[in-house]
């Protein structure tokens, strides 16, 4: 029987949404959200873990490299970022974007699954049912921020009120706390709902024989639905077909090669050059400052961390000993480039050559002033992988400018953007 607060809650009820009678879809229940529910389950678990390796793969711990400085207990799993395989961070960040492209039609789906209890009335009945409902609003503007701004960085859309790895980093571990909330919440009426339905028998359903669920205690179910214009089948190949076509629309940038041209949904104009030089770049020489002369016969390279700091010019790096390589280059935006081969002095060589031989760290410095990662870390296992280079050629021909001339670095495995390019400096740390 109600209670008198209900039976007052009742009566001051708004109109509109936020009566049950408003919400009329017969397919909407316990089961259709289960099934949602269960596919972002393993997705947003999927995608969290392939973000915590995007970020370890950073080196977050070195000098320069973090951008979230303040982590403090967040940085607990990291680790040092191998080289080995060369693909590794290619694989783990496409992933993670093209996961993160693919759930956005089930993360809507869900959504519009339970946007009744959005508007329920009252608010909260007891301190329980208000943690629960605290919890949602996490739950739901921290999905919405995660993706919107994953998205946006994919597009190179930096309208962030912030840095994006920062906002990302720490939106993550939130939207990860209520997420795990609402999984113990709620995982038992997941399961529960699932097994109430046979998911065969519903996809042989079609819409002319589509009932609504029984009354469900989350009042998900319409108490006064209309007649199907959907089957629950349709709602799922819907939702299916639009995560397939984001992907087949994106999955080209992150294999790069001849079949970028079908990822329509990725930023334009990003493909400078020509002949060997023809392969994607996040920011050309122009858009980091970087001018011709400043790379032109009066550069010079300086070797720090030893007894005296060197200066070498291009021609004496290519008097030294050369090393060919073939290797990606991927970034955070979930782009990469094919193996390209890539020629260059080895940065173990370099180390020796500065009075380093056994470094721990070396420190980049690129010819462009200011911005993200300009200067970045690496760690011993980059500096002596033998296929790291300070690459001066690529696939046959003299670097870009674009692409870093006169210099640029480049590690197996390494996210794009501590691949330094213009480099001019490097400090060799023991």
């Amino acid at each position: 029987m109600p209670s008198r607060v209900q039976r007052l809650a009742e009566r001051l009820q708004p109109p509109g949404p936020f009566r049950r009678s408003f919400w009329r879809s017969p397919i909407r229940g316990p089961w259709l959200t289960a099934v949602f529910g269960s596919v972002l389950l393993v997705g947003v678990i999927a995608m969290f873990l392939t973000g915590l390796l995007s970020y370890a793969a950073y080196n977050p711990d070195l000098p320069e490299n973090d951008l979230t400085s303040d982590k403090g207990l967040l940085g607990f799993y990291l680790f040092p970022w191998p080289t080995d395989p060369v693909w590794l961070y290619r694989f783990t960040q496409g992933l993670h974007v093209l996961m993160g492209l693919a759930l956005i039609p089930v993360l809507l789906a869900k959504l519009w699954s339970v946007i009744p209890k959005l508007f329920d009335w009252p608010p909260a009945l007891s301190p329980a049912q208000a943690l629960e409902r605290l919890s949602l609003l996490l739950l739901v503007g921290g999905a919405v921020f995660q993706f919107v701004t994953g998205v946006a960085n994919i597009q190179l859309w930096y309208v962030f009120p912030g840095d994006f790895y920062s906002l990302h980093f720490y939106g993550a571990w939130v939207f990860m706390a209520a997420f795990v909330v609402h999984v113990v919440l709620r995982l038992g009426r997941m399961v529960s709902a699932l097994r109430s339905r046979s998911l065969r028998q519903e996809l042989r359903t079609d819409t002319a024989a589509t009932q609504p669920e029984p009354p469900d205690p989350d009042d998900l179910v319409s108490p006064a639905p209309a007649a199907a214009t959907i089957s629950r089948r349709g709602v799922i190949g819907l939702v299916g077909a639009g995560s397939l076509t984001l992907v087949l629309l994106s999955f080209g940038q992150s294999i790069g090669g001849p079949l970028r041209r079908l990822a329509l949904l990725a930023p334009r104009g990003q493909v400078i050059g020509d002949g060997p030089n023809d392969f994607q770049v996040n920011k050309t020489a122009a858009e980091a400052g970087v001018t011709a002369a400043q790379a032109g016969s009066g550069w010079r390279l300086e070797l720090g961390g030893g007894p005296a700091p060197q200066l070498l010019s291009r021609d004496d790096l290519l008097a030294m000993p050369q090393h060919t390589a073939r290797l990606p280059i991927a970034c955070v935006e979930g782009w990469s480039t094919p193996n390209q081969a890539w020629t260059g002095v080895r940065l173990r060589d370099l180390a020796g050559l500065s009075g380093v031989p056994e470094p721990a760290t070396v420190l980049v410095e690129s010819l462009q002033e200011g911005g993200a990662f300009s200067v970045t870390s690496l760690r011993r296992n980059q500096i002596l992988d033998p296929d790291a280079l300070l690459a001066l050629r690529v696939n046959g021909a003299e670097l870009s400018l674009d692409h870093g001339f006169p210099a640029r670095v480049i590690v197996p495995a390494n996210p794009g953007v501590h691949n330094t390019k213009w480099v001019k400096q490097m400090t060799f740390k023991a």
